[in-house]
């Protein structure tokens, strides 16, 4: 539904808004993944400092198979998966890899199979985080996330790269086909 360079841009800026949230937080932000993530949650489940999930949780980049890119999650996605892991995720934009991969890779700090397991394993890291030096936790945030203050610009000018793609034809036909294959 986006008609304009400027929609576009607005939609994308969203990820990097929420990404950027994420990042500068002074607290540590634990993810709790349950099913596949896909885009964005996979730039969600990279952005947290700790992420914990379900072996449900498949990951995949499917921006490439759309016509776009993964740019604005990019960042954060190569960040904590590194630069091969994440090349192989973009490029093979329409295959699932598997929460077992997402482990491998560093996405994941650990898989259960589960859910009470997985909401233990959260609750139980959350309640001895509650208990941790505050200002020790902030100073550590700053040493994992060292390297990102262009990130502000970084990613809104990544929006602006998929907010153009979106609109081209390639796009447009390529989202066409997939809604049409989704009913």
């Amino acid at each position: 539904s986006i008609k304009t360079l400027e929609e576009g841009r607005t939609f994308f800026s969203g990820f990097a808004f929420v990404i950027n949230a994420i990042r500068k937080t002074p607290k540590f932000v634990i993810a709790r993944v349950q099913g596949k993530a896909v885009g964005g949650g996979v730039g969600i489940a990279s952005a947290a400092d700790y992420t914990l999930a379900h072996h449900s949780a498949d990951v995949k980049l499917s921006e490439l198979a759309v016509g776009i890119g993964p740019f604005v999650v990019g960042p954060a996605v190569e960040r904590k998966i590194g630069t091969s892991a994440f090349v192989s995720l973009s490029i093979n934009a329409t295959e699932w890899q598997s929460a077992g991969w997402a482990k491998e890779t560093g996405l994941y700090a650990d898989v259960f199979d589960t859910l009470p397991e997985l909401d233990a394993a959260v609750n139980k890291l959350a309640s001895k985080l509650a208990t941790s030096s505050p200002a020790a936790m902030l100073n550590l945030k700053k040493v994992f996330w060292k390297g990102t203050d262009d990130w502000d610009t970084l990613l809104i000018e990544r929006a602006e790269m998929s907010g153009a793609l979106v609109l081209s034809d390639f796009t447009r036909n390529a989202i066409s086909k997939f809604k049409a294959g989704a009913r």
